[in-house]
């Protein structure tokens, strides 16, 4: 069972911390770490896909089809197959480089497409993972700075629909990040 470690209130709304395995977790939508071809890959895209199962490839070999790649920032909707949820929010996150080249806009464009996609869907609970945290190398604690910070300004912007996100993260190690980068942002919506 997966336990909340930390949240915080903002406004009628709430973002949650905890550690676990995000395929397992109920809510309306999940978000994905996706890659731009959208055809799989390891990590949490890999476990998405095999707890979702097919359905989820077949949606995103349609959506292949008419947009061919997704780029960095942006992200696109799928059926959950068989997770815990009704869509998934497949983001693109960006390859880490210097934190020069784009990286922080494209990962803050991930997390804002994510919940702008899930309010236009109807979503009131989205579960979101550590986005381009593992092979494609994001500094942790940089990462979880935009990641929290570009969902905690998109919460208080007043979603229609969407009432609580919960980080869902794979690790002490990475649950200590988003820990302290929410507690760096905790004051400014006190």
């Amino acid at each position: 069972m997966m336990k909340t470690k930390f949240e915080i209130t903002i406004g009628s709304r709430k973002l949650k911390l905890q550690t676990g395995d995000i395929t397992k977790v109920s809510a309306d939508a999940i978000g994905n770490a996706a890659n731009s071809q959208l055809r799989g890959g390891g990590g949490v895209d890999g476990a998405i896909h095999r707890a979702g199962g097919r359905s989820i490839m077949r949606e995103l070999d349609e959506i292949r089809a008419r947009i061919g790649r997704c780029p960095a920032g942006d992200a696109v909707v799928t059926g959950a197959g068989r997770l815990p949820a009704r869509w998934v929010l497949h983001a693109v996150g960006p390859r880490y480089r210097d934190g020069r080249s784009g990286e922080p806009e494209a990962l803050d464009s991930c997390y804002r497409k994510c919940l702008t996609l899930a309010d236009e869907l109807g979503a009131q609970t989205v579960t979101l993972p550590a986005i381009s945290t593992g092979v494609y190398g994001y500094p942790l604690a940089e990462a979880a700075r935009v990641a929290v910070t570009a969902t905690a300004q998109s919460l208080a912007a007043g979603p229609r629909n969407v009432t609580c996100v919960a980080f869902v993260l794979f690790g002490d190690r990475t649950f200590e990040a988003f820990t302290l980068a929410a507690l760096a942002i905790v004051p400014q919506f006190r």
